[in-house]
């Protein structure tokens, strides 16, 4: 495979970018819009969630209609309390592993901060399954989808923490950035989510099942519904309404309806896409599995090239073959797609 070099005679446009870009490590533009949208994205929503920290103070008071009712018992509150005292450092965090000048020029920080990471989503991910039975209604689809987003994002994290033992770099870069695609449908969700309640509360037969002294607990009115009336400690069915709701439950209902629904959706979004990503950067991949020979090679790594979690050992694809001495100093250029 060929590696290219950057154009030479970009226009006015490429040429300012770069001047932005360049100096924190990207050689690519695309690179960079993508890590702005995304990495920012993640910033934003660990920073406006820092103040989620003080449980029962903001997050008491910020919190889902409902769902304080049963997360501030003991044992979910330690799960939540869990949950944010490590999401939240996590996407603030997450940022700076994908600013390239840090891992040319500050390495040590990029390892220590990996560390730190991997710790982290271990430890949320722990805190979503403490959680997970009584987070946005608990239902068996969101139940569902936190066990999943947990099998990916620890899977992947480990396979991202082998292949950088094995100094398989560019499967490193692979499955690290599957992990965070993974965990970034926590923001995507809830904009599915926002929307589609809107929009099943303009049907007006989507029906949640609610306990009364919840809904006496968010500060809504249990009489007004007769099975509350007849069994104040029995449950009643609440229906979806979002834009035009009568009282809190209605909000409620239709944010816990659509919360498995967008979830599940967000998760298909970002699995598709970060493999689109993937297959559209094939030249970033095999320039990280030159460098990974090199080392590997340096090291005294059986299967140079090959030392890690690769297709051509684990499955059928041909034989990695190591480059010429030509292709090899090329190694460290980028590529030039799209606009820069």
């Amino acid at each position: 495979m060929t590696l290219h070099t950057q154009n030479p005679n970009p226009n006015a446009f490429v040429r300012v970018m770069r001047k932005v870009y360049n100096p924190i490590g990207f050689k690519k533009g695309y690179n960079f819009v993508l890590w702005f949208i995304f990495a920012g994205a993640l910033l934003g929503f660990g920073l406006a969630r820092l103040q989620y920290l003080s449980i029962d103070g903001v997050y008491k008071q910020s919190a889902s209609p409902g769902e304080w009712f049963y997360l501030r018992r003991p044992f979910y509150k330690v799960g939540l309390t869990l949950h944010l005292a490590t999401c939240i450092p996590a996407a603030i965090l997450g940022i700076f592993q994908f600013v390239p000048v840090i891992r040319y020029k500050a390495l040590i920080f990029h390892r220590i901060n990996g560390y730190v990471l991997l710790v982290l989503i271990v430890l949320l991910n722990i805190g979503a399954l403490m959680i997970a039975r009584w987070a946005f209604g608990g239902t068996m689809a969101t139940q569902a989808y936190v066990g999943a987003l947990a099998i990916l994002t620890l899977g992947s994290a480990s396979l991202s923490y082998y292949n950088i033992k094995r100094l398989q770099i560019d499967q490193h870069r692979a499955w690290m950035i599957r992990t965070w695609f993974y965990l970034g449908t926590i923001i995507t969700l809830r904009l599915i989510m926002i929307l589609s309640a809107m929009i099943i509360s303009q049907f007006g037969n989507y029906y949640i099942a609610m306990s009364c002294e919840q809904i006496a607990q968010m500060g809504g009115d249990p009489s007004i519904y007769p099975n509350c009336v007849a069994n104040p400690e029995g449950q009643t069915a609440v229906v979806a309404n979002l834009p035009g709701a009568t009282s809190v439950e209605e909000v409620a209902a239709a944010l816990h309806t659509s919360f498995g629904m967008a979830a599940w959706l967000a998760l298909a979004l970002h699995a598709v896409g970060v493999e689109i990503y993937l297959a559209l950067t094939p030249v970033e991949g095999e320039r990280l599995r030159r460098v990974s020979y090199e080392r590997q090679l340096e090291r005294g790594l059986s299967h140079p090239g090959s030392s890690g979690l690769t297709a051509d050992r684990l499955g059928d694809a041909e034989k990695w073959m190591p480059p010429s001495k030509e292709d090899s100093e090329e190694k460290q250029t980028g590529a030039v797609m799209g606009f820069p």
